[in-house]
């Protein structure tokens, strides 16, 4: 977003900056069709100064965090572009009238893609990753891998060890890395039928918990909709390698607060998807290319509503907080 006439103050007087793009870091000083960019023009304090010159006092006089990387100066016809990081190279030049062909060469201007965004896209396609190669693993322990009421199992499982590496991430289980250091205590010939009995506290309310359920295990929290109510799916032999993969790779290894749900949602589908794998690998719609589609069918529209709902006092006292967790073809809604 642009600012236009961002006040600063040079020598104790307010002057005004044409336009200043604080995301990208760009100043903006406009000037006149019959000004030359090149000449220097006596300001309201009596100094001589180029259109560049009059900018880069303004730049001076911002706070550091907000001094620009870039330094604009038009006349419409003509675009001057100066890069602080070059502070003695000479400006690139445009011509209103080569816009079209050069053009590509304002990119800086914009952010093409929010650094938010590319950590999320990368951090959710390493956990897809990760979480293929659990998938994998457990499928070879299965006595009849290819069978849909296998798949059907081994699913569930990704799924549940996919919400217990999440959650002990995002603070849904009360502390950093609980999941992993709970298993961690274990065996490998132990870990399934622990993991079995974790399943099985946290699908069960706490009030309803054994009195003399195990300090540590009583200490998860009870999850409801349903992600830990089947009892009856059945679950493999785990292996070293499968523990290593869990306990090491996608727990302590990787930080799931981090992964976006829309990214990894996709890539999860295809990895326990075998008709997806089978066409050569995980494909997922990109955030902006869904914000294309949905803002201007509603979401622009709600996001307006929402600015006129913050600006109206209202006294509402929010009795439940919700988290939705989605994965494939499951939605669960957990009370936090």
């Amino acid at each position: 977003m642009i600012q236009f006439e961002k006040p600063v103050v040079v020598e104790k007087t307010t002057k005004y900056i044409d336009g200043y793009i604080p995301a990208t870091k760009v100043l903006i000083e406009q000037k006149g069709v019959h000004i030359k960019l090149g000449k220097t023009a006596v300001q309201s304090d009596g100094e001589k100064l180029t259109p560049y010159g009059q900018a880069f006092r303004y730049r001076k006089n911002l706070p550091f965090d907000d001094q620009p990387r870039w330094i604009i100066v038009s006349n419409f016809a003509e675009f001057l572009i100066y890069d602080m990081n070059k502070p003695n190279g000479e400006p690139e030049q445009i011509l209103l009238k080569d816009l079209e062909k050069d053009y590509y060469r304002l990119k800086f201007i914009v952010i093409e893609k929010n650094e938010l965004i590319r950590k999320e896209e990368r951090l959710s396609i390493e956990a897809g990753n990760i979480v293929g190669k659990i998938y994998d693993a457990l499928k070879k322990q299965y006595a009849e891998p290819d069978s849909p009421e296998s798949l059907k199992s081994l699913n569930k499982l990704c799924v549940r060890l996919v919400f217990c590496l999440y959650a002990e991430d995002a603070d849904i289980f009360g502390s950093h890395q609980k999941f992993h250091d709970y298993m961690k205590q274990f065996s490998v010939r132990e870990f399934r039928g622990k993991l079995i009995e974790l399943f099985r506290v946290l699908d069960t309310p706490e009030n309803e918990r054994g009195q003399y359920l195990e300090d540590d295990l009583k200490s998860f929290p009870y999850v409801n909709g349903g992600l830990f109510s089947d009892e009856d799916i059945e679950i493999p032999r785990f292996t070293e390698e499968i523990v290593n993969l869990i306990l090491q790779d996608a727990s302590e290894d990787s930080d799931w607060s981090g992964i976006s749900p829309t990214i990894f949602g996709a890539v999860f589908e295809s990895t326990i998807n075998p008709e997806t794998r089978r066409t050569g690998g995980m494909h997922y719609t990109s955030i902006e290319n869904i914000h294309k589609v949905i803002d201007p069918l509603f979401l622009d529209e709600l996001k307006s509503e929402l600015e006129k709902i913050k600006q109206t006092k209202v006294e509402i006292t929010l009795k439940k907080n919700y988290i939705i967790f989605r994965i494939n073809w499951h939605q669960w809604y957990f009370l936090i």
